[in-house]
């Protein structure tokens, strides 16, 4: 049974630069997308030194034999499709969103980092994707919160409610600190 294991994070800063390898430019719709965390996802990336484009299916889900798994693991069925098709399907998905990612040389994992663009910007998440859910971490010093089971700031959501739809409330209640890095400084509550 293929899992994923995966932390995300809030990026503060722009220490994560120096950990660069490679970048790429994504886009991914959402064909299916399910209460109960199943996601049917298309994705098309390519990057400035690879001018073919690669293009997946991929499908996740929690696992059923595991409901009360930690929000870290969940399945992962990807497979690569032909470019073609996936410009189809990405015709077909309502839900979609657009990003920059970038392969990070840091231990403990497989780093990648994702720079929203669009109507996510100004967005930046670092996700690990670890070989136990109890791995400790050492994190860089630009990892701010944690965002692994916050499900409104899943890509699913963020594809289906972008974040510059938000209301105040929302980004006050869910991303305080990304308030203040967008020079919004702290939304006050009305209640002088």
């Amino acid at each position: 049974m293929p899992l994923e294991i995966e932390r995300r994070f809030l990026v503060v800063g722009e220490g994560w630069r120096e950990h660069c390898l490679w970048q790429v430019e994504m886009r991914q719709g959402y064909l299916v997308r399910q209460a109960d965390g199943l996601t049917l996802r298309v994705r098309i990336s390519q990057g400035k030194s690879d001018p073919a484009p690669q293009a997946w299916l991929t499908l996740k889900a929690i696992p059923p034999q595991a409901p009360s798994a930690p929000p870290s693991v969940r399945l992962e069925y990807e497979y690569p499709i032909p470019h073609g098709d996936a410009v189809e399907l990405l015709e077909l998905a309502p839900e979609q969103l657009h990003k920059q990612r970038y392969g990070l040389n840091l231990p403990g994992g497989d780093w990648v980092l994702d720079v929203f663009a669009g109507t996510n910007a100004p967005l930046v998440v670092a996700e690990v994707e670890l070989g136990d859910p109890d791995e400790i971490l050492n994190l860089p010093a630009w990892c701010g919160e944690e965002l692994t089971g916050r499900h409104q700031l899943s890509n699913a959501a963020l594809a289906r409610h972008p974040l510059q739809q938000w209301s105040e409330a929302e980004l006050r209640d869910l991303l305080p600190s990304l308030l203040v890095r967008a020079g919004m400084g702290e939304v006050q509550d009305g209640s002088n």
